[in-house]
């Protein structure tokens, strides 16, 4: 996006542009070039704009910026070449934009950590601090290269539990065009034959003719209703306590709520492996990983981090308030004896992420055959209805 500003500079009004991901962004670039900004406004891309909402552009990519910026540094470049190699091939105006805000503060003399909490809407507290330990010990790539394994890791499980979920949609999509055809266009047809004939229908059949035929006598009506219907769902999905009230409630289910749990433990232990083997001291480590756990567990670690400061080791910190399972638990006891608690959660991660692959794999198992059955029995249903009379009138004339 590009900003048109009014600022003061060697004691003169100007009016700048700078191009930028948000207002504050193209505030501070501006800042660093010496300007005192006295009014922002967003240029408009257009002047037939209708009044509609300009498309958002893609969110700058921490991955593939710490990729890069890892090639880069272990190639022989300094840190400041590497930041300007970036922003110079950068093409997308937001991610140009951000890199050049953390250059400006690396020309300054800042730190990289001081840098990128410049823009704090991009970076989390967790990638800042695991480079500022990283600049504590003098081993930047190390510390990109853990950040690169685990989002990998992470974006590993995400990609499974989505295509898991891809095949089960398709057949409830597919499932709901084929029954809307049958309702809207086939059974009006029928209906119109069964109307001509004056026959008795069975009050099922009669029941479903009337729905085909109020599907189609009124298709700009339903086909409005359905719009509307989605727009609303997707307005009262978007709400935050909505979706807190249905987790909570999917939570409750034993086997389902048992593999959120396993899930959302083997990203935690997953961070705090990074985190500890990037430096960062265990209560601190946890007090930052606290925000990636669901409400419940958030209070649970509280109480971990309250006992492990009383003395008590992690282990029975962890067993006592249910963070951890009867494997883990020895796992982490391991740890605590040979001083490698780092390198212990990460296996603890890998072997919640081997439980949650077969409970995915499992649960896809399960569940794609009882769609198809629960469609199959919907449309067999449909076509039964239909047929009903022409098989009474066929028995009778028997």
């Amino acid at each position: 996006m590009i900003f048109t500003m009014k600022v003061i500079h060697d004691g003169a009004v100007r009016l700048i542009e700078i191009e930028a991901g948000n207002e504050n962004q193209a505030r501070s670039l501006a800042e660093m070039q010496g300007h005192h900004v006295l009014s922002i406004n967003q240029h408009k891309s257009g002047a037939f704009n209708f009044g509609l909402p300009q498309l958002k552009k893609a969110k700058f990519n921490v991955m593939l910026f710490s990729q890069e910026l890892l090639a880069l540094i272990e190639s022989g470049l300094s840190l400041v070449e590497a930041i300007e190699a970036l922003a110079e091939k950068e093409t997308q105006a937001e991610s140009k934009a951000v890199l050049n805000q953390i250059k400006a503060a690396l020309f300054d003399g800042q730190p990289l950590s001081s840098a990128l909490e410049t823009v704090p809407e991009v970076f989390t507290p967790l990638y800042i601090a695991l480079i500022r330990s990283s600049e504590r010990t003098g081993d930047m790539a190390t510390a990109l290269s853990r950040h690169v394994t685990y989002q990998s890791q992470i974006d590993a499980m995400k990609k499974k539990i989505v295509s898991a979920a891809i095949y089960p949609v398709l057949l409830l999509l597919v499932g709901g065009l084929v029954v809307l055809f049958l309702l809207g266009y086939v059974v009006p047809k029928f209906s119109v034959i069964y109307e001509s004939t004056n026959a008795d229908l069975p009050w099922l059949s009669q029941l479903l003719l009337s729905w085909g035929q109020l599907l189609h006598s009124h298709d700009r009506e339903a086909f409005m209703v359905f719009i509307a219907s989605v727009a609303l769902l997707s307005y009262v999905f978007s709400r935050a306590f909505v979706r807190r009230f249905i987790m909570a409630k999917v939570w409750q289910i034993p086997k389902l709520g048992e593999t959120l749990r396993i899930y959302q433990l083997a990203r935690f232990y997953r961070t705090l492996s990074m985190l500890l083997r990037g430096g960062i001291p265990l209560t601190t480590a946890m007090q930052m990983v606290s925000s990636l756990l669901q409400p419940l567990l958030r209070s649970k670690l509280a109480l971990v981090a309250n006992d492990v400061k009383e003395g008590k080791t992690l282990s029975s910190a962890m067993e006592q308030h249910g963070m951890t399972t009867s494997i883990s638990v020895r796992m982490l006891r391991v740890g605590e004896r040979t001083g490698q608690m780092g390198d212990m959660m990460e296996r603890i991660g890998v072997f919640y992420d081997d439980e949650i692959a077969r409970a995915v794999e499992w649960f896809t198992k399960l569940l794609e055959p009882t769609l198809m059955i629960i469609i199959g029995l919907v449309v067999g249903l449909v076509v039964v209805l239909m047929y009903m009379p022409i098989f009474e009138l066929a028995g009778s004339i028997q």
